[in-house]
């Protein structure tokens, strides 16, 4: 009679265990650098966050800290989540230079709209780029709309008119696209912008309409040159959002199930939809700005720009085969995807 009551009495304290173990509320410590204003904070990471919740019942949350709250510097977001300082980063692939295979994206004339180009980021990333993952839990690759030109002192309707600007530019791929261009890169993070700007470090700077309001671009600068929309755009970024590993291993498995339905190609698609869908509002401020001039650089002056910097496709292809990959391939892939996914 005792055996079977402490048989009965284990049971009752293993079940109870695993309903608790089923039953705990995780909240994930989500790290970025942009402001709590920004369309990342409030939609792109916060819509997530909701249907985590959703989805969970309340198990999974949140807590979303925005420009760098838990300390260290844009750059070491990815390595905040790989070491479990953080839970999830939001944050630029220029920043991890292991992750330079998706740097195919960032080539000039490469995406055509943000969203079909984000699900060919992830379909690229799961195909060539497994291995560099391998220390976290990737959860998105997504890229922002078109980048434009912004100056402050002459308007940029022909590639001349780069000719000696010192002009910022968000990664490796971009700055060399400047510097071809005839331009001198500087080369700095987003939220270095605006003291540049106003301190003439730099001559203007190359972002989206979408981040550009919330960096006053609209009060630092005088012109705008906007690409023609029905070409491809002048250049991207490539952003990723890793998820501490050991964190996501410890999840229960319908925890684990709650994160995979919420990351992939579909939220890839999302964040790169809503970031681009930001352009627009963020073009109003600028048209609604009395010193703002915007220009459109035509498709005929825009074949220029492309002939100009063609040579940066076969410079990064050599560059992946010397380390042994198949680079033509890689871009051929690249651009495959994004055209599968363009409608």
């Amino acid at each position: 009679m005792t055996s079977i009551l402490k048989t009965t009495a284990l049971a009752a304290s293993l079940l109870g265990a695993a309903l608790g173990a089923q039953a705990q509320t995780v909240t994930l410590k989500v790290h970025h650098f942009l402001g709590p204003q920004s369309i990342q904070h409030t939609t792109m990471l916060g819509d997530w966050c909701k249907a985590l919740a959703r989805d969970s019942k309340d198990r999974l949350k949140c807590d979303i800290f925005p420009a760098m709250q838990l300390g260290g510097t844009p750059p070491q977001l990815y390595e905040q989540a790989r070491d479990g300082v953080i839970d999830v980063a939001w944050t630029l692939q220029a920043y991890t230079p292991k992750l330079a295979k998706l740097e195919v994206f960032e080539l000039p004339f490469m995406m055509t709209n943000a969203e079909a180009t984000s699900r060919a980021a992830w379909d690229f990333g799961q195909k060539y780029a497994q291995d560099d993952f391998k220390d976290v839990k990737m959860l998105a690759i997504h890229v922002h709309g078109p980048g434009n030109i912004y100056t402050k002192s002459k308007a940029v309707t022909t590639m001349a008119d780069l000719k000696g600007m010192k002009v910022r530019a968000p990664t490796r791929q971009v700055n060399k696209m400047v510097a071809m261009m005839g331009a001198t890169p500087v080369a700095m993070p987003v939220p270095q912008v605006p003291e540049a700007l106003s301190k003439g470090v730099i001559d203007g700077a190359v972002i989206p309409y979408e981040v550009a309001p919330g960096l006053k671009v609209n009060e630092l600068t005088n012109f705008t040159a906007e690409t023609d929309r029905s070409y491809n755009a002048l250049y991207t970024t490539v952003f990723v959002v890793p998820m501490n590993k050991a964190k996501y291993d410890a999840l229960p498995a319908d925890l684990k199930a709650v994160i995979d339905k919420n990351s992939g190609r579909e939220l890839s698609a999302f964040m790169g939809k809503t970031q681009a869908g930001a352009d627009v509002p963020g073009k109003k401020v600028f048209e609604a700005s009395a010193n703002q001039k915007i220009s459109i650089i035509p498709k005929a002056e825009l074949e220029k720009w492309k002939k100009a910097t063609d040579q940066l496709d076969d410079a990064w292809v050599a560059e992946m085969t010397g380390k042994g990959f198949d680079g033509k391939g890689m871009l051929q892939t690249a651009t495959e995807l994004i055209k599968q996914y363009t409608k």
